[in-house]
């Protein structure tokens, strides 16, 4: 049966018009003549049947029939746009490589999987990896996704319908800071055998917040058995990096999973404060569409699962200071 579309030319006539409210700019845009933008939108309200533009003294006005079609339309023209720019990606014959939409929590990402993507290609050299950033987790079926990174516990991970996730790795957090607050602590402490400041010293000194885990360093005391009414006070940061980024310009401790801040302290921009690791409760996963019964996995996705598990599984080796 012959499909209701009409053609591409005018949708993107549409769309750029609709954006723009204006004919003239969506000419420029498109390197067409403005009589031809106009053309192309008047056979397309032919063939819907519908108004989609009034004319008004400063140009030209969506409907609201026209403004609800002009969203839609955005949408799949973008999505278009990405398949037939994911089509141009592949290399090779297809049968060992492809590409992969992939959500991840924006710290993990550009700390952790990133740096390692150069692997990936030595043993995949036909995969595509595009990363997007996403913290929560969503539907599959309304989303571009082929597969998630995500930080949680195994009760979020139960919550999260229509997925399997396979377990990557446990997160441990650790304190950090400037090797030049390091310095200045341990030149006021009395002198101990065990390498690094103990809890009670880190208490008095600033320690950083990371907002979306606000009881962190209450946690990491109750585990050291050292209670002080300090542990949720000081500045708050949004993410981890910048947690890092503050530590590591000497303006507190910062309690964070080692394995986002390897490269800072194989740099020396940050050392432990304290040779006392705590696993956090949650864990790194990676998530995919749980698969109907008569539907098989993309080999792109699961080369993709098995590459991640062999990292996680060779974590980089972390020294205490002090």
């Amino acid at each position: 049966m012959r499909r209701k579309l009409p053609s591409t030319q005018a949708l993107a006539c549409f769309e750029a018009a609709a954006r723009h409210q204006s004919y003239t700019r969506a000419a420029q845009e498109l390197a067409l003549t403005q009589s031809a933008v106009s053309r192309q939108i008047l056979a397309l309200e032919d063939f819907l049947g519908l108004t989609l533009f009034t004319r008004s003294r400063h140009g030209v006005v969506l409907t609201a029939q026209g403004a609800a079609y002009a969203r839609q339309v955005a949408q799949r023209l973008a999505a278009l746009e990405r398949d037939t720019l994911d089509a141009m990606a592949q290399q090779g014959d297809g049968a060992h490589g492809g590409v992969i939409a992939l959500a991840a929590v924006a710290t993990f990402a550009t700390r952790w999987l990133i740096p390692r993507l150069p692997r990936l290609t030595q043993a995949h050299p036909d995969m595509v990896v595009h990363i997007e950033t996403r913290t929560r987790p969503f539907l599959f079926a309304d989303q571009e996704f082929d597969a998630a990174l995500y930080a949680g516990t195994a009760d979020q991970m139960q919550r999260w319908a229509g997925t399997q996730a396979t377990a990557l790795m446990a997160e441990e957090v650790l304190p950090v800071c400037s090797p030049a607050l390091l310095q200045g602590a341990v030149s006021r402490r009395p002198s101990q055998a065990r390498p690094g400041l103990t809890p009670s010293q880190i208490a008095s000194l600033p320690l950083l917040q990371q907002s979306t885990r606000p009881t962190a360093w209450r946690q990491w005391f109750e585990a050291q058995g050292v209670d002080t009414p300090r542990a949720m006070a000081g500045p708050r940061h949004e993410l981890f990096s910048m947690t890092a980024m503050a530590a590591a310009h000497g303006l507190g401790v910062a309690l964070v999973p080692t394995m986002l801040i390897e490269e800072e302290l194989a740099r020396g921009e940050l050392v432990v404060a304290s040779p006392r690791p705590l696993k956090s409760g949650r864990t790194y996963y990676y998530v995919t569409p749980e698969p109907d019964q008569d539907q098989v996995e993309r080999t792109a996705v699961s080369q993709l699962r098995d590459w991640l598990l062999a990292q996680a599984q060779s974590p980089a080796r972390v020294t205490a200071s002090g």
